[in-house]
């Protein structure tokens, strides 16, 4: 149920995306802004897989990593060749593919995680996605 819930509000992201933020305008249509919408999305995936570093444990960040990595597909897909728009995503996406490498070298131990490591990653996720609203401002 949930994935369906994700897949529509992808769509009409992407949707309300094409319609105004690719088309240069960035402005808000009767169903909300495009460039926000997209924001929020990036933001979502980012924000969750920045806790899910945080918090999860070694053996599930796989799995957890693994979904995002849909999301942002579907995204991705949403965006082809918007420009800006799906720059960001592809940069989110490669941040998303370096943090389930870096998950695959994790000790199965909790207590054994490198925290700094960890952060490391945190904020490249982060560093991948904060590019959305300087590309909405275009």
């Amino acid at each position: 149920m949930r994935r369906i819930i994700t897949s529509t509000a992808l769509v009409f992201a992407g949707a309300l995306l094409l319609s105004g933020c690719s088309a240069g305008g960035g402005t808000a249509t009767p169903s909300g802004d495009p460039c926000e919408t997209l924001g929020n999305a990036v933001r979502d995936i980012s924000n969750g897989v920045q806790n899910a570093l945080a918090s999860a444990d070694p053996a599930e960040l796989e799995a957890t990593l693994e979904g995002y990595s849909v999301r942002v597909d579907e995204l991705d897909q949403l965006v082809e060749g918007t420009g800006a728009s799906s720059d960001i995503v592809d940069s989110l996406d490669a941040a998303l593919a370096e943090a389930t490498e870096f998950v695959a070298t994790l000790p199965t131990d909790a207590e054994e995680v490198d925290s700094e490591a960890v952060a490391e990653v945190q904020a490249e996720i982060q560093e991948a996605a904060s590019g959305v609203t300087e590309a909405c401002a275009e």
